[in-house]
C-alpha cells in the first residue's frame, strides 16, 4: 500500500494542520475536546468539506480543493469506525458486513464468505444472525469494525472506537482492534489513524503520537518520546503513568526488558504464547522510595539510579534512568521532605517498590518492545 498525506484547513473550526501516516503505521491523534481530531477524520473520510485540503494515499488523490478533486465517499477506500457505529438496524450483523463486502464485487456466495471471515477475525462470528438491537455495546463495535474492514480499505480511521464502553467491553474490542492492526492493517501496509482519549489505547496500539491543540499540531513523535517527555500542556496531562512493556511469563506477571519480573493484577486475560506481550501500568504515586533494599523484599522492587528530580509544588518526581528498551525511566512521586530525608540527588542509587495490587497488567497488541 502507501503513505497517507494530509493537509487540512477548516476556518470555521480553527483547524490548520499537515501530517503523514506511513504505510503500516498506527498514528494516535490526541488532544482536548474541540481540538479538531474528529474534524480531521471527517475530511479524510470525505464526509466534511474543508476550506483547503489535500488528502493523498500514495499517488491517488482523494481531495484537492485547489484543483477541485473530491472523490466520493464510497470510492475513497477509507474505512471509518466512528464513535457511533451506526449499523443498519434492519440488517443482521452478517448483513451489515456483507453490505461493505459487496464493494469488492463477486457473487453472493463469495460476498457472504468474505463477510463471515471478517466477523470471525473480530471474534463476532456467533453474532452473524443477530440484529444490532440484540447486541451489547462491545458486540456492536466489533461488528462495526468488521464492516469497516470488509471493503478492504486502503486507510483505516478509528475515531474514539472504545468510547462509552465499560472496562470489560473495551478490553474485548481493544483485543479485536489489536489483532486486526497486527495481522491485517499492518500486514497489508495500511495507514491507521487512531483518535482516542485513552492512554491504554495509545500504549497498546500506536507507533506514533500526534498531539493537536486548538487545531494546530503541538507535538509529533514516537510514543516513547512524546509520553516520556511531553512538551505540550495536553501531552503532560495525558501522560503521567509508569509503563513497563515486556513478555508475559504467567497469568499475572510480565518480564521487563531488563529481565525483572513485575507482578500485578491482570485487567484482562493475558496471552501466554511465546510472543505474548503485556504492559505493566502503575502510578508514580504508588511507588515507594528507599535508599536501602526494603525490608520484607516486596515482590516488585528494583534498584535504580536517580536520573532526574522534577519539582511540582510540594511533590517531587524522582525519575530513574531510562529502561533497557529506551522507554522512559520509572518515576516515583514523593514529598520534598522525603527527598531531603533520603538525601536523593541525581546520580545516587535507590530502591523503588510497588505493591502488587497497584500494578495493572494489560495485553499489548503492537509488535516491537521499543514503541513505548
Amino acid at each position: 500500500m502507501a503513505d497517507l498525506d494530509v493537509v487540512i484547513a477548516v476556518g470555521g473550526r480553527g483547524v490548520d494542520l499537515a501530517f503523514r501516516v506511513g504505510a503500516g503505521e498506527v498514528l494516535a491523534v490526541l488532544g482536548p475536546n474541540g481540538a479538531g481530531k474528529s474534524t480531521t477524520a471527517a475530511v479524510i473520510a470525505g464526509v466534511l468539506r474543508a476550506d483547503r485540503a489535500v488528502v493523498r494515499v500514495g499517488q491517488r488523490t482523494l481531495t484537492d480543493t485547489a484543483t477541485g478533486v473530491d472523490v466520493a465517499v464510497h470510492h475513497r477506500r477509507v474505512g471509518l469506525l466512528a464513535q457511533e457505529p451506526l449499523l443498519f438496524p434492519h440488517l443482521t450483523a452478517l448483513g451489515n458486513v456483507e453490505f461493505a463486502a459487496r464493494s469488492l464485487g463477486g457473487g453472493r456466495a463469495a460476498v457472504r464468505s468474505r463477510a463471515r471471515g471478517w466477523l470471525a477475525r473480530v471474534d463476532a462470528e456467533d453474532l452473524a444472525e443477530r440484529r444490532p438491537a440484540a447486541l451489547s455495546g462491545g458486540q456492536v463495535r466489533r461488528v462495526a469494525l468488521a464492516r469497516a474492514l470488509a471493503a478492504e480499505p486502503d486507510v483505516l480511521l478509528l475515531d474514539e472506537p472504545l468510547s462509552g464502553l465499560d472496562v470489560s467491553a473495551a478490553a474485548s474490542v481493544r483485543a479485536a482492534l489489536g489483532d486486526v492492526i497486527r495481522r491485517h492493517a499492518a500486514g497489508a501496509d495500511r495507514p491507521v489513524l487512531l483518535i482516542t482519549h485513552d492512554l491504554l489505547d495509545v500504549l497498546a496500539l500506536a507507533d506514533r503520537v500526534l498531539v493537536v491543540e486548538s487545531g494546530q499540531i503541538a507535538e509529533d513523535g514516537p510514543v516513547a518520546a512524546v509520553l516520556g517527555a511531553p512538551r505540550s500542556a495536553f501531552g503532560a496531562r495525558f501522560a503521567g503513568v509508569n509503563v513497563v512493556r515486556g513478555a508475559v511469563v504467567g497469568p499475572a506477571a510480565v518480564r521487563g526488558p531488563d529481565g525483572l519480573i513485575w507482578h500485578g493484577v491482570a485487567a484482562e486475560p493475558l496471552g501466554l504464547g511465546a510472543d505474548s506481550q503485556a504492559l505493566a501500568v502503575f502510578s508514580p504515586a504508588s511507588v515507594a522510595v528507599f535508599r536501602e533494599r526494603p525490608l520484607g523484599s516486596p515482590r516488585n522492587s528494583v534498584r535504580v539510579r536517580v536520573a532526574a528530580l522534577e519539582v511540582t509544588g510540594s511533590t517531587v518526581r524522582v525519575r530513574a534512568d531510562e529502561q533497557a528498551d529506551g522507554a522512559p525511566g520509572i518515576a516515583a512521586d514523593i514529598t520534598a521532605h522525603a527527598v531531603a530525608e533520603l538525601r536523593l540527588t541525581v546520580g545516587v542509587t535507590a530502591w523503588f517498590a510497588v505493591k502488587v495490587q497497584e500494578i495493572r497488567l494489560h495485553a499489548s497488541y503492537r509488535a516491537g518492545a521499543s514503541q513505548v
